[in-house]
């Protein structure tokens, strides 16, 4: 028996797993000292719990745990990256470049330091939502600083050529960070074998709680240096000053832990569940396309335009299904996704698309629910658009 609703917006955010929970519970009550405080016991333990999930993340991106600085998630530690580097070496340069299918909280930080003065380069993707490692090498000029690719899209799980970019980026001397917040977790990810010196990551995306996330800042064979955007105590070697959030700490890094441990099999079981759905949708529907590559993407994305539909209408219509029709971060923005126009789809096409998540709690019958949920809701909604009606083939 499938219980409703049904979940599958894991891209916006996974449910915690209940193995985290029961780590960081007692660090909300017995064992609740300030990791700060380290001249009694109560401030050791809490310490102790920071270390040991510096430790876990660490681990878990190949990276040294000296490496890692906690932050509240993706999204701060994307602006202590790109703020951080691009006021630190602005003596050097004020050029950075990035790919047109970011995350906003690329874009937009962004945008704030080409306001303050730094010059931007936004390049294209193809149709499939790949940057072309080449075109990067081209942008690079003598001012360059910087250099910023998400690993893996949030909208259509497009993976980028990052170790590629990392090599050209190392041979040319410009640092390269990714907001890896949807790719760690998922697939494989080693700071070494990507040549990434920063890298940002986010615990709600990874079966953690929400409030957490982390940045890797290179400290071998180059050192990458970072100006603080949080003044304060001084906390975290300086780069994030605050009272260490330790519950939330602790279950990023038992999450982490847990993500290790599980991936490969998960990856798996995701990815034939995902190739399931998808199957199930092209032989109960015509009108129905792909968005993103096809394979070079992350097991658990499903990105599909419905012609004829409207995304927004066939989100309404199912009531038992949760999906989203780009990222939760936008959705309160008018006009199709900038990701998906930026793959060259058209508006009718943008608007007719829905991305389906799927993660660790999801089952295959809740999958074949949905696929006949989905067929039924599409071809109902089908029957009251003219426009499908008249140039549906026959």
């Amino acid at each position: 028996m499938v219980q409703l609703p049904i979940y599958l917006d894991n891209h916006a955010t996974t449910r915690c797993d209940p193995r985290v929970v029961a780590a960081m519970l007692p660090y909300f009550t017995e064992k609740f000292g300030n990791a700060s405080s380290i001249n009694h016991i109560f401030g050791t333990e809490a310490h102790e719990a920071v270390e040991r999930a510096r430790r876990q993340v660490a681990e878990l991106i190949g990276a040294s745990d000296n490496e890692i600085v906690f932050t509240s998630g993706a999204t701060e530690s994307n602006n202590l990256a790109l703020k951080g580097v691009a006021r630190m070496y602005r003596h050097k340069g004020n050029h950075i470049i990035t790919v047109a299918t970011e995350h906003k909280a690329v874009l937009d930080p962004l945008k704030r330091l080409a306001h303050d003065g730094y010059e931007v380069t936004i390049l294209p993707v193809d149709g499939w939502g790949l940057v072309d490692p080449q075109q990067v090498a081209e942008a690079i000029r003598p001012q360059t600083i910087l250099v910023s690719v998400m690993l893996a899209n949030n909208e259509i799980g497009t993976i980028q050529p990052l170790a590629e970019i990392g090599r050209i980026c190392r041979e040319k001397g410009v640092l390269l960070h990714t907001d890896a917040a949807q790719a760690v977790g998922k697939i494989p990810v080693q700071v070494d074998e990507l040549q990434v010196d920063l890298l940002s990551l986010s615990g709600h995306k990874i079966y953690g709680p929400k409030g957490i996330g982390a940045l890797f800042i290179r400290k071998r064979e180059r050192r990458v240096r970072v100006e603080p955007q949080i003044d304060g105590g001084g906390q975290e070697s300086g780069l994030r000053s605050g009272t260490l959030a330790v519950p939330l700490i602790v279950g990023l890094g038992e999450a982490c832990r847990l993500c290790g441990e599980l991936m490969a099999d998960e990856s798996r079981r995701l990815q034939a569940l995902r190739d399931r759905l998808w199957q199930g949708l092209r032989d109960g529907l015509e009108g129905v396309e792909l968005n993103g590559h096809p394979t070079q993407r992350l097991p658990n994305n499903l990105n599909v335009s419905f012609a004829g539909v409207k995304g927004e209408a066939l989100l309404l219509a199912l009531k038992d299904v949760a999906v989203s029709t780009g990222s939760a971060c936008t959705t309160a923005r008018l006009g199709p996704s900038h990701v998906l126009k930026a793959i060259g789809l058209d508006d009718e096409r943008a608007d007719a698309s829905v991305r389906f998540g799927l993660g660790r709690f999801n089952t295959a019958e809740e999958i074949e629910w949905v696929i006949e949920h989905v067929i039924a809701t599409v071809r109902r909604l089908r029957r009251y658009a003219t426009r499908w009606a008249e140039s549906a083939p026959v």
